[in-house]
């Protein structure tokens, strides 16, 4: 049974959040706050941890940060009232892998927890197949079929992370922050350079297509 932290500081919300999740065949933990949660986290290996952003004492983007430097792998849901496009970029940059605004639709809620646990399970297992496309991230290989694919570094990268969440958008800004330095000179159209070497580099998957999302960035579609 996966267990779910829930880190949410209005007691009512946290209560029926957590019933829900325990009525819909998980295990779900309610704290109050992050410290709380810190010491929830020493008890219990956790699979997926949702939480609020705006909280007494440390907030979500604090937590956040922190939790990754303990796990860098575990699926994060925000769960919060900030519906501006700050909060959601920085939340992404902290490292959150979803993004809900309140009011909840707890079903909703459900389908969103099951997709991240499906990725976090591709995640950890370093090895993605999509039809006759195996990448394996130990090996740093990319084969279609029994023909190997040469990527560098940084394609792998990029191509693994459109992979490992199909259907979502990732902008160019939250990509060059994760692959390229902080200091790089490169701006986002530099994607765009990447975005079309992988497309000539795999023309003759069918598997899936790497889609640009006009205006905001790309994402793969399985076929």
């Amino acid at each position: 049974m996966f267990k779910i932290l829930v880190v949410e500081d209005d007691r009512e919300l946290n209560r029926s959040v957590c019933l829900f999740l325990n009525q819909s065949g998980y295990e779900a933990t309610g704290c109050l706050g992050a410290e709380e949660a810190y010491d929830a986290m020493y008890e219990t290996v956790f699979d997926l941890i949702v939480s609020d952003i705006m909280m007494p004492d440390v907030d979500g983007f604090e937590f956040v940060q922190t939790v990754r430097m303990l796990n860098e792998n575990i699926p994060i849901l925000f769960m919060t009232a900030r519906d501006d496009f700050a909060a959601k970029q920085r939340g992404y940059r902290v490292g959150a892998d979803d993004y809900m605004v309140k009011p909840i639709d707890l079903d909703e809620l459900f389908l969103r927890i099951g997709a991240l646990l499906r990725r976090a399970k591709i995640a950890s297992s370093r090895r993605l197949e999509v039809g006759r496309f195996v990448m394996d991230a130990d090996e740093h290989t990319a084969y279609l079929g029994d023909d190997e694919i040469a990527l560098t570094q940084r394609e792998f990268n990029l191509l693994y992370k459109l992979l490992s969440y199909p259907k979502k958008t990732f902008t160019r800004t939250q990509l060059m922050d994760e692959f390229w330095d902080a200091d790089s000179s490169s701006g986002p159209r530099t994607v765009d350079v990447y975005m079309t070497k992988l497309r000539a580099k795999l023309s003759e998957c069918d598997d899936f297509e790497i889609v640009t999302v006009h205006g905001l960035g790309y994402k793969a579609v399985l076929k």
